[in-house]
Parts: structure tokens; C-alpha cells; sequence
């Protein structure tokens, strides 16, 4: 992966690149599947880009509910809004959803810097809004999904937007069946029940988290 092309260095020189990584204090790391890289109540100054793998945003309240919030994948962020806030307390946990590999940017520094003497600063801060309105548009999504009272309205409209994204019938999704559940706030029993009887009914096609819709052109 190229920083260049990654969105919160769009529009950089490889200078202005290497300017800001140096700035913002970039380093690497390295995770296994299923560490937590940020629990809900620590504070950071940090943001994360996902160079390879992935991670899931969730909320684990204390009596051990879960829900998946979103899936990060690489190239995209999380915790860019923490690590401009000052010590603001993360609302949720970020996992590693596979063995992945994270860059860090303490973007916090961006409260306390001379941005007039950094050209690249105002072109970071621009990416950063556009990230910020993106990832608005995840969280507003996962809304319509949850806000059907059936299964089978919440499993539509979450496959239909997945439709819609990739511009495809055939599509896979980023959740095994449990974390789809949990995304969807629903029971993974109940979940699996629902999409057998879609299938049965000749809505869907599906195999582990590769999804096909059906319409009557597809008979």
C-alpha cells in the first residue's frame, strides 16, 4: 500500500508525506487476531490507519453484551475523533478482527502545532473532515439496518446497501455469521434461521459470508 494514495495524505507531495509522518510521531504495529488495540475508557492521542487486515469497532457493555459498531479494513481509519478530543474517554473497544498490521499518527499533536509553518497540515485536516463525513455515513447506515423490527428487514437492508456500494448482486461481506449478528443486533441463532428461510423463499443465495440477491432476472 502506497500512503500517497491513502485518503488522509491525498493531495501531498511525497515531501509533505514524509513531513507529516515525522510530525505526527508514525509508528507500526503489529497485532494477532483478536487483540484489543484501544478498550473503552482509555484516552489516545492517536489515530490508526489498518496497513494490512482488519479491525471492528464494538461496544462490550459490562454485562456482556456485544454489538459491532463497523468493520475497518485496510486503508481506512479508526479513532481520529479520540485523538483530536483531549483526553476524551473511548465509548467503545477496537479489535483486530485478523492478524493485522496497524500505523499510528498522533494527530492530537495537530492542537498544539504551528500549522501556518506546515503547508502539509492544512491539507491533513482536509482529508480528516472527509473521513470524519464517511464515517457519518457508516454509523447513519448502521441505523437504517437495525431500525427494522424483523430479521429478515434488518438482513435486507443491510445486503441491499452492500448492493449498493459494490454496484454488484454477488458480494462478500466482512462479518462471519456471528459478528453479522452482533452488527445487526440480533440473536446468531435466530440470524441463521432467517437466512435459511430466504434462501428457501428465493430471495438470497449465500455460502459462509458470500451473499447473492435474487430478482426474477436472476431465474
Amino acid at each position: 500500500m502506497e500512503l500517497r494514495d491513502v485518503l488522509i495524505f491525498r493531495g501531498m507531495t511525497e515531501k509533505e508525506t514524509d513531513e507529516a509522518l515525522s510530525a505526527l510521531s508514525a509508528n507500526e504495529k503489529k497485532y494477532p487476531k483478536g487483540a484489543a488495540i484501544l478498550s473503552a475508557g482509555d484516552t489516545t492521542e492517536q489515530m490508526g490507519l489498518v496497513l494490512e487486515g482488519s479491525v471492528t469497532i464494538e461496544n462490550n457493555d459490562i454485562w456482556g453484551n456485544k454489538t459491532i459498531l463497523s468493520h475497518v479494513g485496510a486503508g481506512e481509519f479508526f479513532a481520529e475523533t479520540y485523538g483530536l478530543l483531549e483526553n476524551e474517554p473511548l465509548l467503545v473497544d477496537v479489535v483486530t478482527n485478523e492478524k493485522s498490521r496497524i500505523l499510528f499518527l498522533r494527530i492530537g499533536s495537530l492542537r498544539t502545532m504551528d500549522i501556518a509553518s506546515a503547508p502539509w497540515a492544512y491539507k491533513l485536516i482536509n482529508n480528516l473532515l472527509t473521513i470524519s463525513m464517511h464515517k457519518n455515513l457508516t454509523l447513519s447506515g448502521r441505523s437504517f439496518h437495525t431500525s427494522p423490527k424483523t430479521i429478515r428487514g434488518r438482513v435486507m437492508s443491510y445486503l441491499n446497501t452492500i448492493s449498493l456500494r459494490t454496484g454488484k448482486l454477488k458480494f462478500t461481506i466482512p462479518f462471519d455469521r456471528q459478528q453479522m449478528a452482533d452488527y445487526l443486533n440480533v440473536e446468531r441463532t435466530a440470524l441463521s434461521k432467517e437466512l435459511a428461510k430466504m434462501q428457501s423463499d428465493g430471495l438470497i443465495r449465500f455460502q459462509k459470508n458470500a451473499f447473492e440477491l435474487l430478482t426474477q432476472d436472476t431465474f
